[in-house]
């Protein structure tokens, strides 16, 4: 691995430029982001493209995916979005087989797709529709993708996947239950997949961020709260969601290559276990 060029963050932070780290085994390969279109999503794209990796930003927005796959283009690197909705499986299937035919066979899967619309509070005060909304939006969305794709990362006997827990999974700090139990769901769930495909050569990790700044925790959160958010951590800011891409970038090139199985907490030391 070099270091060469410099960013800033993807999503509007404020973060100070900083290397973009290099990983020539990356270079070629094809990557599929679910999520893609916004935040950390985006900020992953941006950094496997600048890696030479040929990028599927998806998301549902196409207005926000094209905004994405044009910055990367632009960076000189080959990319396609791709809109389609993670918690329908002919949706899954359809981008599988677009991303195949147009791009090749996909070496790593990013999927990061998922988020909460629901609101802290009492478990006996959220409905049904809630619960199954948030349940399937990360859960069983990260499931029916890696089900999609694994069947021809096996045939080839290689692959990384990364999938997007939260530091809602490992403490109770707040977050609606539903959230907290699909995103613990969804570590439980990469550990599986990492036992089971390990011998196929195709490693399956996880990742845990706590509170980052995305454009839309910027618009949400007064700077008050988020200097107070910031202060529980021991590094003592928000993360950027470069801080996120930078560590999945990690885990999807040969550098990680003994890993597997792994969640590991991007979180400012807010999670030390």
């Amino acid at each position: 691995m070099h270091e060469s060029r410099s960013l800033t963050s993807f999503d509007g932070g404020a973060f100070a430029a900083r290397p973009i780290p290099t990983y020539p085994d990356l270079a070629g390969k094809v990557a599929v982001v679910t999520g893609g279109a916004r935040g950390i999503g985006a900020a992953t794209c941006r950094l496997l493209g600048a890696n030479g990796a040929r990028v599927v930003v998806n998301g549902r927005d196409r207005a926000a995916i094209a905004e994405v796959a044009d910055a990367i283009r632009c960076d000189g690197a080959e990319v396609l979005g791709i809109a389609a909705d993670v918690t329908d499986v002919a949706a899954i299937e359809g981008m599988r087989d677009r991303t195949e035919r147009d791009l090749g066979p996909v070496d790593i899967l990013v999927a990061f797709a998922g988020g909460s619309t629901v609101h802290p509070g009492p478990v006996h005060q959220i409905t049904e529709a809630e619960w199954r909304a948030v349940v399937d939006g990360n859960l069983t969305a990260a499931f029916l993708t890696a089900k999609a794709f694994l069947p021809a990362m096996i045939h080839r006997r290689r692959g990384a996947i990364v999938t997007m827990a939260s530091t809602a999974a490992r403490l109770p700090l707040g977050a609606p239950a539903p959230y907290a139990a699909a995103k613990a769901g969804v570590a439980t769930l990469s550990r599986c997949l990492a036992a089971e495909v390990g011998r196929h050569g195709i490693r399956v990790n996880c990742i845990a961020p706590s509170a980052i700044r995305t454009e839309r925790t910027a618009r949400a959160m007064p700077e008050e709260v988020q200097r107070q958010v910031a202060a529980l951590h021991p590094l003592g800011r928000l993360g950027e969601p470069d801080d996120v891409a930078l560590a999945t970038l990690y885990l999807v090139s040969d550098s990680a290559a003994w890993l597997t199985g792994v969640t590991l907490d991007v979180a400012g030391g807010r999670i030390m276990v």
